[in-house]
């Protein structure tokens, strides 16, 4: 039976504990990423566009802890910044432009680790 939701991390797998650094860094990266972005590298008006980042926060205790359910739901909602990631590199230049290629190869990572936990967590290799 697969573990509840709200599972705590299991210790023993190092799997899980470096996916569980890779998704907390990642994700820390991506919002440091965005406040730059939009404060002080290339901002794009009056700095309104920084609050993107605050939905980026909601996640980082449950990942922080181990929560399955947190992986699941954050692997879903980091799309949003991987579309606006792949709209502004296409249509900005320069600077934006790389920034943005940035975002998305930051929201790949968090993908993969959150489907890495939750792979690894749910799937049960079959007993012979």
């Amino acid at each position: 039976m697969p573990p509840a939701p709200s599972s705590p991390l299991p210790a023993s797998d190092p799997v899980l504990r470096w996916s569980r650094w890779l998704a907390v860094g990642s994700l820390l990266a991506l919002v440091a990423l965005g406040l730059c972005w939009e404060l002080w590298l290339a901002p794009t008006g009056s700095g309104t566009l920084a609050l993107k980042v605050v939905p980026l926060l909601l996640p980082l205790p449950g990942l922080w802890r181990g929560r399955l359910y947190t992986y699941r739901w954050t692997s879903l909602g980091l799309w949003l910044y991987v579309t606006e990631g792949i709209v502004r590199a296409t249509t900005e230049h320069g600077l934006s432009a790389r920034l943005a290629l940035a975002q998305v190869l930051l929201c790949l990572l968090l993908f993969a680790a959150c489907a890495l936990q939750v792979r690894r967590r749910l799937v049960r290799p079959a007993v012979a």
